[in-house]
């Protein structure tokens, strides 16, 4: 394979299986938005909760394809997603974004996790670049505002995960059931990163800036192993690390996040840094390819990989590893880049309703009890992968 064929490949990808199935079967028609839940074989739960997760990543993708594509129907889709949005995910009394609704987008879960403010940002800003709305750049500051004055660590530095409503202390922070209920972790600080460096492309206001440099010497200092190239997953206020958890697909995400992140602020020498961190970041990801060529999704102390594939972490895989090439022109990466595809196009890709398996089990066969949308089933992961290719491999 060719970088110019893997490009052809993933631009077919979008437009004719991604975007079309959220196009065809998540829109509500009834209750507004898109639907929270739609099983592997494309039945839709009507009444199913909808989560901020979910519809700030429809946001994004829908908006970030519009701009890379320019079809007016996905400006519509992202214009459907962004309303939405607004008016039943932003809580106008406290600030911030309930963690999940009704079907009818009355609040349920009100509780504010800082991870799904920060994608509720990420989305915004792609709406912004597609729309011009100055409403959504200023939701998006409004949000931005709100995690620095209640999240943010003044004293150890980086953020806490959540809180109630109002912002008092919640005993539950976790994130999902995976996670350790831990003050910090590093799921959300990438997250946060993500989002504040897609604002800066919006929003050159110079305490943003330093507020993305700060991240990136937290990320450096205390969330990169690096010893190892892993990412440590949970910690203390102090930064001390709670778990031995390895998670492969985020430590290929969070090597080209991070340097994308570095590139725009303009600090060479940090760049340097980062580029290095990154190399060795992806280095410690691809050792959780397994026989097959598909990635594990993580590592569990005392127990070894987990043998189930998700779908995202070999789409962050392609991204992390193309970019690893770019910055070394090491063979290896592009060889590893072009196998993820290979694996995510015979095991992943549903041919017969359409759209990606969540999860295949350790012979690569779907696990068809899980959702093709749900609350963490979207589609950034996938469609961002097919974005960053056609962006990065020029004709």
């Amino acid at each position: 394979m060719t970088l110019q064929e893997l490009k052809q490949e993933l631009t077919a990808e979008l437009e004719r299986n991604i975007l079309p199935y959220w196009t065809k079967y998540t829109i509500d028609r009834t209750n507004g938005g898109f639907y929270g839940r739609i099983s592997n074989d494309n039945v839709v739960d009507i009444t199913a909760n909808k989560g901020s997760i979910l519809n700030a990543r429809i946001l994004w993708t829908f908006s970030a394809a519009f701009n890379a594509l320019k079809a007016p129907d996905l400006l519509k889709l992202a214009s459907r997603a962004y309303e939405y949005v607004k008016d039943h995910f932003i809580d106008k009394t406290y600030g911030g974004v309930y963690w999940m609704v009704d079907h009818t987008g009355k609040p349920l879960d009100t509780r504010k996790q800082i991870y799904a403010l920060a994608f509720t940002i990420y989305g915004l800003s792609e709406y912004y670049k597609a729309s011009g709305n100055d409403e959504s750049l200023n939701i998006a500051l409004d949000i931005y505002r709100v995690i620095e004055e209640k999240a943010f660590d003044p004293g150890y530095k980086g953020y806490f995960e959540a809180y109630q409503r109002n912002w008092s202390l919640i005993e539950d922070q976790r994130l999902s059931d995976k996670d350790l209920n831990v003050e910090k972790t590093m799921n959300t600080h990438l997250h946060v990163l993500e989002a504040y460096s897609n604002l800066y492309d919006i929003w050159k206001d110079a305490g943003l800036r330093n507020k993305i440099e700060h991240l990136i010497e937290v990320f450096l200092n205390h969330i990169v192993n690096n010893e190892t190239g892993h990412f440590n997953m949970f910690m203390e206020t102090d930064w001390k690390v709670v778990s031995g958890k390895l998670s492969y697909g985020h430590d290929v995400e969070g090597a080209w996040l991070l340097q994308e992140a570095t590139e725009k602020i303009g600090n060479p020498a940090l760049l340097a840094r980062v580029k290095e961190t990154a190399l060795k970041m992806t280095d410690a990801a691809l050792l959780g390819i397994d026989p097959l060529g598909g990635l594990y999704a993580d590592y569990i102390p005392d127990m070894g990989n987990e043998t189930d594939r998700e779908w995202w972490t070999m789409a962050e895989g392609v991204v992390g590893c193309l970019n690893a090439f770019e910055i070394s022109h090491d063979p290896k990466y592009l060889d590893a880049a072009f196998g993820f595809w290979d694996f995510l196009k015979k095991y992943q890709i549903d041919r017969r309703y359409g759209e990606w398996f969540y999860r295949v089990d350790e012979h690569a066969k779907p696990i068809l009890t899980y959702d093709k949308v749900g609350p963490w089933k979207c589609p950034y992961h996938n469609a961002r992968m097919c974005l960053e290719v056609m962006r990065r491999v020029k004709d």
